[in-house]
């Protein structure tokens, strides 16, 4: 058993398989999940737990190059939106698509982990960098 940080097995046996490029969706509760695509459910209740908390975690613990987000936060979940960039590195470049392209990129990922978030467009594609 951990002692400290992540304690979702799941969430830690995706990000120790990830390679160079490869993606992670952290997501609300109201994201389409693909077929084929591994969902760890994390949702209890509505808002619990929230994005940003799932976000700040999951970025302790994975290289990240870049991430991809759907331009309508903007308009309708700015505030979700300045978190967002607070907590994603400096270096991060953040990227954005329209929601229906956004949902497009999901089906290749390697694991949506689904928060009980209950905002619009908190949903965030974290793409895999290298540690050298």
């Amino acid at each position: 058993m951990n002692k400290h940080g992540i304690l979702n097995s799941e969430i830690c046996k995706v990000l120790a398989d990830l390679g160079h490029t490869d993606m992670v969706v952290i997501a609300d509760c109201g994201l389409p999940i693909p077929d084929g695509v591994k969902k760890i459910d994390l949702a209890l209740k509505l808002g619990i737990p929230g994005f940003i908390e799932v976000v700040e975690l999951v970025v302790q613990y994975m290289q990240i190059e870049k991430a991809t987000i759907a331009s309508e936060i903007h308009a309708k979940n700015p505030a979700t939106y300045v978190s967002l960039q607070r907590v994603l590195d400096a270096a991060t470049s953040l990227e954005e698509l329209s929601h229906e392209e956004f949902k497009l990129l999901t089906h290749k990922a390697r694991a949506i982990i689904r928060t009980g978030e209950a905002t619009p467009y908190a949903n965030v594609v974290l793409h895999a960098g290298v540690i050298f």
